[in-house]
């Protein structure tokens, strides 16, 4: 089998990806405490991603002590991996600062990109936003999927201000600027999966109906309440954490 090569950056992603893929199904309890992983080469052949992609995700997995290698005999979801202590470590506790950098660089961005989408958000590019908004609401949408539609809807609001100069910053820093495509926030909140994914879908529905009503100050309010709570949650999880 030819998988072929990617760049650095685009390894990094579907590294990133994969490893969220499978955190995600050992966390929702698809893969248990002691289950084997697929093989590499399974992995490879399923995903269409390089052996070296493989090998970074299993990488980011062991780090975050949900998976461990036995030597000769192959990779397993460690017993505890459910366990909140176990998947907070030194590692994830780096991508919540990066991540709260990164908050802080969109709410100086993305609030005044509201208000220009509402100024000049086109009707085509109104439907797109809202077809993206009953993608991201249907229950059987995964994880994984669920935080590359959140993006593409960031995206869209950041293409509708027609300024190419804040659509390309946000289409260069990717699916990393969404929280939930490298961490379970949910799980890190305290909150139920359903509970979080109805107020992250709520808060959405917000920023479309201000862009919608082409009411700009509204749409700035409810971007930056959207952010700042991301912020928020983020900021009092690391404080857990390290205390």
């Amino acid at each position: 089998m030819n998988v072929p090569v990617a760049s650095g950056k685009k390894r990094a992603s579907l590294s990133q990806g994969l490893e969220t893929l499978l955190s995600g199904h050992i966390l929702e309890g698809r893969l248990r405490g002691g289950e084997q992983l697929p093989t590499e080469s399974a992995l490879m052949l399923e995903h269409g991603v390089s052996r070296t992609v493989v090998r970074e995700a299993m990488s980011r997995l062991q780090a975050a002590g949900m998976v461990e290698t036995r030597h000769g005999i192959g990779t397993f979801v460690r017993g505890s991996a459910l366990s909140l202590g176990a998947f907070i470590d030194p590692a994830t506790i780096s991508i919540i600062n990066d991540s709260l950098a990164i908050m802080e660089f969109r709410i100086s961005l993305e609030v005044e990109a509201a208000g220009l989408a509402a100024q000049r958000r086109s009707l085509d590019q109104l439907a797109g936003l809202r077809a993206l908004l009953d993608q991201i609401g249907q229950p059987a949408v995964s994880v994984n999927d669920r935080a590359a539609l959140d993006f593409q809807f960031h995206l869209s609001i950041a293409q509708a201000t027609g300024n190419h100069y804040i659509a390309n910053t946000l289409l260069n820093l990717g699916e990393v600027i969404i929280p939930r495509s490298r961490l379970d926030s949910a799980r890190l909140f305290h909150a139920e999966p359903l509970h979080y994914e109805q107020r992250m879908q709520s808060e959405h529905e917000q920023i479309y109906q201000a862009i919608f009503n082409q009411d700009v100050e509204w749409a700035r309010a409810t971007m930056r309440l959207h952010l700042r709570d991301s912020r928020e949650y983020l900021h009092q999880a690391r404080q857990e954490l390290m205390s």
